[in-house]
């Protein structure tokens, strides 16, 4: 597969990640449908780079078909799916404020997990159908975990294991789609100069960087934006989780 070739849909699309990689996809030739609840942004960045936007709401099946019949539409075909949509809650298991809220821990569930797999299978369904490249590829898939789902922190339980889902189904997945020609991988960024981490102080963010082995600086969206190109384009690379943390282990 070729990014200039791929019609990609993308989760998150309006904002951090997921706009990183619809500029990156986009700039190298692919047609690009951003799918996200922020419908302002979500137009303003389809029409800065010639995509497509749907607003859709990830957790619910009919809005995630209305988006992924769209992008059909628009596109004629849907080669790569990233997702990049999530939410993060910082609140430990037993708090000043007692225990953590369970709506707060079920919709990072809902969002980060059952969400990611609902565009998945509902975009799997699509790409199957796709005429096979002489490898016999269809389709790629490009989820986004977190190093928290391997070392997360303090207040982290329901993003870590929503992450952590991400990570675990990675490769039944993968297996699943074998026989349609569609590739599952994840992408398990560290710590990323997303809108949530520009707001910090600048003191804040010097000392997240610091913790980074090499290079130690905070990742830019554009590098995740670049190994999902990347991703696209390795027909071989299936199955499997690369962390992308310049080696960070939080602890």
């Amino acid at each position: 597969m070729k990014l200039s070739t791929t019609a990609a849909v993308i989760t998150g699309g309006a904002s951090g990640l997921g706009e990183a990689t619809a500029r990156h996809f986009a700039a190298n030739g692919a047609q690009v449908t951003l799918l996200d609840r922020d419908a302002e942004r979500g137009t303003k960045v389809a029409e800065e780079i010639g995509g497509y936007f749907a607003e859709t709401d990830v957790t619910d099946e009919d809005s995630v078909k209305a988006a992924i019949d769209m992008a059909v539409e628009k596109m004629g075909k849907i080669t790569a799916t990233v997702n990049c949509a999530g939410i993060a809650y910082g609140i430990k298991t037993v708090g000043k404020d007692g225990p953590h809220p369970l709506d707060a821990f079920k919709r990072t569930i809902d969002i980060n997990l059952v969400g990611t797999f609902n565009v998945c299978r509902l975009a799997a369904e699509v790409m199957a159908r796709n005429e096979p490249e002489p490898d016999g590829a269809r389709g790629v898939i490009v989820n986004t975990a977190s190093v928290a789902a391997f070392d997360g922190q303090k207040g982290q339980a329901a993003y870590s294991a929503s992450k952590g889902g991400v990570v675990g189904m990675t490769l039944p997945m993968a297996r699943d789609l074998a026989s349609s020609g569609i590739r599952v991988m994840t992408i398990a960024p560290g710590i990323f100069m997303t809108p949530m981490l520009a707001g910090l102080p600048e003191e804040v963010q010097q000392q997240l960087a610091a913790d980074v082995p090499n290079p130690a600086r905070l990742g830019q969206p554009e590098e995740y934006g670049r190994m999902a190109g990347f991703i696209v384009e390795m027909g071989y690379l299936n199955g499997e989780v690369i962390r992308l943390d310049g080696a960070l282990r939080m602890r």
